[in-house]
């Protein structure tokens, strides 16, 4: 299974996205409503979220914290073109730097963190996704 194959799977239930992000179901759901993310849903239509999905999430809640709006997160996101040029590239540096605050290795750190936290609860065992992650950590999972 390639790299981006793996950020792509659906694999993380709400609760963990907002603990990754700091975000809440409103907020995330809000996101999802004006078409900034795309998750996935299950057969009892539980949203779950892929490496990608929590990426972008970061990416907009950083974008929300510099000052920009829905239509201006949305012009970053799908890099549509604005009107002002000054205005774009204030986006496009704006984006550039969320991009950079959050690395790919951060991100595994923290998901890391998140499923050895789960696991060490007594009476909440680990998640039944964890055999997914480890195969995306470890990389000798089928596919």
């Amino acid at each position: 299974m390639d790299e981006e194959t793996r950020r792509n799977l659906a694999l993380f239930p709400i609760g963990i996205v907002q603990r990754l992000t700091d975000l809440t179901a409103r907020q995330i759901r809000y996101y999802e409503q004006h078409e900034l993310i795309h998750p996935e849903r299950t057969e009892g239509n539980q949203r779950l979220f892929s490496f990608n999905d929590v990426e972008r999430l970061l990416e907009i809640k950083a974008l929300i914290d510099k000052g920009l709006n829905i239509a201006g997160i949305k012009a970053v996101i799908e890099k549509a073109p604005l009107a002002d040029k000054d205005e774009a590239q204030s986006l496009a540096q704006a984006a550039k730097e969320v991009r950079a605050e959050l690395t790919e290795a951060e991100l595994h750190e923290l998901l890391l963190r998140e499923l050895a936290d789960r696991a060490g609860r007594q009476g909440n065992p680990a998640s039944m996704i964890q055999g997914e992650l480890s195969r995306f950590f470890h990389g000798n999972g089928k596919g």
